[in-house]
């Protein structure tokens, strides 16, 4: 029962994150005309930062050095932004699904790498 309401806690943080992903990406491609990947890079990554925090004091409740987590953290999640970036790819590009759609699905289709990646080498690593 820990390790669901563990996922359903990180699945929040990941909504939480994904909304604020979609925000700047939005704001930086479609308003300031970035190129999208490089606009789908800086979302990901700042939704990064913020879920990194929450999922440290919220989702897992550990503590320890901070600094180790983050590390992790950043190489689950840079990972994760390739993954990400290439369901992108294939959805958008090869498939003609609306961009947008098409982050929507990579989000879903990497939070099973993100989750498990922290519970079982990160956070659950202490």
């Amino acid at each position: 029962m820990d390790m669901i309401f563990k996922m359903l806690k990180f699945g929040i943080v990941g909504f939480i994150g994904m909304l604020w992903d979609f925000l700047i990406t939005y704001l930086l491609k479609e308003k300031l005309k970035i190129n999208k990947y490089v606009a789908n890079s800086i979302g990901f990554t700042s939704a990064v930062i913020n879920n990194f925090f929450l999922n440290l004091y919220w989702t897992f409740q550990v503590s320890g050095n901070t600094t180790n987590f983050f590390i992790r953290f950043i190489l689950i999640s840079v990972i994760g932004l390739g993954l990400n970036n290439f369901f992108v790819w294939l959805f958008n590009d090869r498939f003609k699904v609306n961009f947008y759609v098409s982050k929507a699905l990579a989000v879903v289709c990497v939070f099973a790498w993100n989750f498990c990646a922290n519970n079982y080498f990160n956070f659950g690593a202490s």
